[in-house]
């Protein structure tokens, strides 16, 4: 679990990470170096959630990368109800894309991830705060601190 205190806004206690694949966590269907590690270090605190509507066909040698399984989406929707099912208050999402918007949304915090792929605009206006690689959000979580400050009222 993670606890943040924001000062101005509702503390939150995270038990869940949710992560979409392609955009965020791979490019091109190949997972960006450093990641697999981070979710590894994050799985001490959140358990870990990745999904993916397997865009680069790559879904079993990502599972082998980043070790865990990865749950077919294919339709924003599917993603806006995983969440769902978790407990909204209680979830962290991280994506790109336009279909990653309703879970970043409905999510208790909601991180927007810009790499080499880009940002959906709809994912960023949905999105708490808004980070330039998957390393810059999984280190928000794991240095929580940097999160209060970013988000502080």
């Amino acid at each position: 679990m993670i606890k943040l205190e924001i000062p101005e806004r509702n503390s939150l206690e995270l038990h869940h990470a949710v992560f979409d694949i392609n955009g965020t966590l791979a490019v091109d269907g190949v997972a960006i170096s450093g990641v697999a590690e981070r979710l590894q270090k994050l799985s001490e605190h959140l358990t870990i959630h990745l999904l993916s509507a397997g865009t680069h066909d790559n879904i079993s040698g990502l599972e082998q990368t980043l070790g865990y399984k990865i749950h077919i989406t294919h339709r924003g929707e599917e993603k806006l109800r995983y969440v769902r099912e978790l407990g909204p208050s209680k979830v962290v999402t991280i994506g790109n894309g336009a279909n990653d918007s309703g879970m970043l949304r409905l999510a208790a915090l909601g991180i927007a991830v810009v790499n080499l792929e880009g940002g959906s605009i709809k994912a960023l206006v949905a999105a708490d705060v808004v980070v330039a690689s998957p390393i810059h959000a999984i280190d928000l979580l794991l240095k929580p601190k940097r999160l209060i400050a970013t988000l502080r009222g």
